[in-house]
């Protein structure tokens, strides 16, 4: 049984490239539209063509790549229409969390909440935008595990993952994260308090500091949108 477990989690070269460029997209230091090479990814890793398409599809189901029969790999555009939906979606669930976390928050679920506090006032010092990306996540998980809903965290996941490099965008362009970092502050404070309303108002608040970068975007650089049908 142990070498079953050991032979199931075993990396592949398609887990290496695929992480490598879901990093490369999400971080922006591939942008949106860049075309990218299935030859020269091979050649990178040293590596048939095949692994490179495997990963490619993986990345394209997660609406981070287009592929395009015949024609170049390239770093998919944003979709304003799919913006709009995601941010519905999980104002949706977000709200249900909130309201539930701070019913059921009790002294270990304000301990958690403080410590991921900690963290992010640390990374905070360091001005690390890589690492607050991940507590970013760690945060919201932990409202789910509060909310006794830590199966909701996939749902927030998927849709969180769909405006990520938006996200980096807002805190790369504007410097954002201690205004993120006290909107969790204030989030994790109505919890503790046990203060839904408050709670859920300060979560709404949070999710709509993207409206202002998603706006400057599409104004400063629309050619990183598709374009929406009439």
């Amino acid at each position: 049984m142990d070498q079953v477990t050991q032979l199931g989690q075993r990396r592949t070269s398609v887990d290496d490239i695929f992480d490598y460029l879901q990093d490369e997209i999400l971080s922006l230091r591939l942008r949106p539209g860049d075309k990218i090479s299935e030859a020269e990814i091979a050649a990178r890793f040293g590596v048939s063509r095949q692994p490179v398409r495997d990963a490619f599809s993986r990345l394209a189901n997660l609406d981070l790549l287009l592929i395009r029969p015949q024609r170049a790999t390239e770093v998919r555009r944003f979709s304003a229409r799919e913006v709009r939906k995601s941010r519905f979606v999980r104002a949706a669930v977000e709200r249900e969390v909130l309201r539930r976390a701070a019913d059921l928050c009790d002294a270990e679920g304000a301990a958690m909440l403080d410590a991921r506090l900690a963290e992010q006032a640390r990374i905070i010092e360091e001005r690390d935008f890589d690492a607050f990306v991940a507590l970013d996540y760690a945060f919201h998980k932990t409202l789910c595990d509060i909310a006794e809903a830590d199966f909701v965290f996939d749902v927030i996941q998927a849709e969180k993952a769909k405006v990520d490099r938006l996200c980096m965008l807002s805190l790369a362009k504007e410097d954002r994260m201690p205004e993120l970092v006290r909107d969790h502050e204030a989030i994790a404070e109505a919890v503790k308090a046990r203060d839904p309303d408050r709670a859920i108002e300060i979560g709404m608040l949070h999710l709509g500091r993207l409206d202002e970068t998603i706006e400057h975007i599409t104004t400063t650089n629309a050619n990183y949108f598709e374009p929406e049908d009439d």
